[in-house]
């Protein structure tokens, strides 16, 4: 049984992350002009990987985001050029401004750490600690749906667990199926301090991540329980 499609390619995919950014960091500039938007797609900072792309390609990108009701086409009254907003709160209802910025910084900057997605949506929005980005995290996961993003385990090749988008399609790091259904199936011992508590429900969450990875692999398989 074949996948389905991704939502996203790489480049609408940059695109609606850097509408979601500039809506926050530029609002006076908001929505963003062709130009604007093409400089912003285009930043050698904040960005993974680096695009050198002209008008015309973000036009065409913009121009098929545009049809499929990813980004609306603003003319402003007395304006000489067309701007564009992304329209991402439509395309997924219910999610809030931590869950989006979140969100635009795995488009913008592919897999990431909790640490680092901390670190990288300061400027968007501020988290306490990375308990409260795991948790925003996993709002993300368990979208009503079907999971926008995903956890990737520690394992070869990766030494800590990272998370990634999904609209663009599976990451390529992903862990096979059978890993994450021995991983799911695991028990946590009873804790006998408060450094097994916390690490008891870090577990917890980690597997609920899993389970929730689990399902959407056997729902893409046809596969019942």
């Amino acid at each position: 049984m074949s996948d389905a499609p991704p939502l996203l390619s790489p480049l609408e995919a940059r695109i609606v992350g850097c509408l979601i950014e500039k809506e926050i960091t530029l609002p006076d500039y908001y929505p963003l002009t062709l130009n604007s938007l093409t400089a912003a797609c285009n930043q050698t900072t904040n960005r993974d990987p680096i695009m050198a792309l002209d008008e015309s390609a973000v036009l065409r990108t913009t121009e098929a985001l545009k049809t499929r009701g990813w980004v609306f086409q603003v003319t402003v009254v007395g304006g000489r050029v067309n701007k564009f907003r992304h329209n991402i709160r439509t395309k997924f209802v219910g999610l809030e401004k931590p869950t989006i910025c979140l969100l635009s910084v795995l488009l913008l900057r592919g897999e990431q750490t909790l640490s680092e997605l901390r670190q990288r949506t300061e400027r968007l929005c501020s988290f306490p600690d990375l308990e409260s980005v795991e948790a925003e995290l996993m709002k993300l996961v368990t979208y009503s749906e079907g999971p926008i993003v995903a956890c990737l385990p520690a394992g070869p090749g990766r030494r800590v667990a990272q998370w990634a988008q999904l609209l663009t399609g599976e990451p390529g790091g992903s862990a096979p199926t059978q890993e994450i259904v021995h991983t799911a199936s695991m028990t946590v011992a009873a804790p006998a301090t408060a450094e097994d508590q916390a690490w008891k429900q870090r577990m917890e969450m980690e597997i609920e991540i899993l389970k929730a990875q689990l399902n959407r692999l056997k729902v893409k398989l046809g596969v019942e329980d």
